[in-house]
């Protein structure tokens, strides 16, 4: 089985060789297909040495800033494997977790697979209302698709590339969470969640998602469910 692992990446200058290398080293056949939403950092530099270096990654690279929903739509349509992978490039997520993450799938028990940070895992201890905020419109997510998710806004969703022939990505930004969990729960795949770990940052370490990306979650589990 061959996985396809898609990494979007903005300003991630000081992981995103690492990340890189930490994908590589998971024992599997797979292919490593990085979009760059126009990082301003010297990124972009980092990426053409390691697209020089390594032949199974596509590094593409987009005109100008559209947000990490448009850098994933970006990369699926260049996916070429049996399963997809999203990845996160600030390190937050281990790579090392992709046999757990990828057992339900290759068992024939689900077509999706989501990590959660929730279930048990170690995770770094951070931002109280964050925590709540995830809670918060994983519930409405729940609410709103009859699922019973317990991370909806985690990076690490798995499923099978013919699930992209069903589902088309339209947001741009972080609505790409709620649009994706809204999409498979109307065409009823099988989901499975597994507990991961999460080493989450801080602002000073480059986090980027705030506030109100929770507040246009929260339109965008309205919108996908109702509307689109």
């Amino acid at each position: 089985m061959k996985i396809s692992v898609v990494i979007p990446v903005y300003n991630e200058v000081e992981t995103i060789k690492e990340i890189v290398s930490r994908v590589q080293a998971v024992e599997s056949e797979k292919e490593i297909i990085i979009v760059d939403d126009y990082s301003t950092d010297g990124t972009r530099e980092h990426l053409r040495e390691i697209n020089q270096g390594d032949e199974n990654v596509a590094v593409l690279y987009h005109d100008h800033n559209q947000g990490k929903g448009a850098a994933l739509r970006t990369g699926f349509q260049a996916v070429t494997g049996d399963v997809v992978i999203i990845q996160d490039a600030d390190l937050e997520y281990d790579p090392r977790e992709y046999p757990l993450l990828l057992a339900p799938i290759v068992d024939g028990r689900a077509e999706v697979v989501y990590g959660s940070r929730f279930l048990g895992g170690p995770h770094r201890v951070l931002f109280f209302w964050h925590y709540v905020g995830n809670k918060f419109v994983t519930l409405l997510s729940n609410m709103f698709t009859n699922l019973n998710l317990t991370d909806m806004e985690t990076c690490y969703k798995v499923f099978k590339r013919e699930v992209l022939d069903e589902i088309t990505v339209k947001s741009n930004r972080f609505g790409f969470e709620p649009e994706f969990t809204a999409k498979i729960a109307k065409r009823g795949y099988r989901i499975y969640e597994t507990p991961i770990s999460y080493s989450g940052r801080t602002y000073e370490e480059g986090k980027k998602i705030g506030w109100k990306d929770g507040v246009k979650a929260v339109f965008a589990i309205f919108w996908f469910r109702f509307f689109d």
